[in-house]
C-alpha cells in the first residue's frame, strides 16, 4: 500500500494492545497529570514546561534519559476525535523545527483497544535516524508503561 503523498519510505506505525478499554487508554493519555508519568521509553521520565490537552493546545516538555541526557519536545496538537484519535506535530524542542507529523489512533478490539502510533518524518533521512536509534522499540516501551500505569499489562 502507498502512503498519501508517497510518504511510505518515511512513515513509521508502531501498533500495541492494551488489554483495557478505549475509555481508560485515551484517560491515561489525556489527562495532564497521567501523561507525563508514563510518557517516553522504559528508564525516561520527562519534565513539563506547559501541558495543554485540547485541540489547538501543546505539550512543552523534555525528556530525560536513564544518563541524564535530555531531550526537549514540543507536541502541538491539531486535531482531537475524543476517544478515536489525537494529531500532533512533533518539534524538536519547543517552537523547533518539526520533525515528524504523528497520530495517536484508539480502536475498541474485543477485550481491549489498539492503539497505533504513527509518525510520518519530514524527511527519509529523519526517517532513517529515527529507526536508527531504534524508535520502533522505543516506541512500544512507551506503549508498554502506558499499558502498565493503567494495570493493564
Amino acid at each position: 500500500m502507498t502512503a498519501p503523498g508517497g510518504s511510505e519510505d518515511r512513515t513509521m506505525v508502531i501498533e500495541r494492545f492494551i488489554a483495557a478499554p478505549v475509555a481508560a487508554v485515551w484517560g491515561a493519555w489525556f489527562d495532564p497529570l497521567a501523561l507525563p508519568q508514563w510518557w517516553g521509553p522504559d528508564g525516561f521520565s520527562c519534565r513539563t514546561s506547559r501541558i495543554d490537552l485540547r485541540e489547538g493546545g501543546e505539550w512543552v516538555f523534555d525528556m530525560i534519559a536513564p544518563d541524564g541526557t535530555v531531550f526537549p519536545n514540543h507536541h502541538r496538537y491539531t486535531r482531537i476525535v475524543p476517544q478515536a484519535r489525537i494529531d500532533y506535530a512533533l518539534h524538536w524542542g519547543e517552537n523547533g523545527p518539526v520533525h515528524a507529523e504523528a497520530s495517536a489512533r484508539f480502536t475498541p478490539e474485543d477485550g481491549g483497544t489498539r492503539v497505533t502510533l504513527t509518525m510520518t518524518f519530514v524527511s527519509t533521512e529523519e526517517y532513517r535516524n529515527a529507526k536508527g536509534f531504534g524508535a520502533v522499540e522505543l516506541g512500544l516501551q512507551t506503549l508498554g508503561k502506558l499499558a502498565r500505569h493503567i494495570g493493564a499489562d
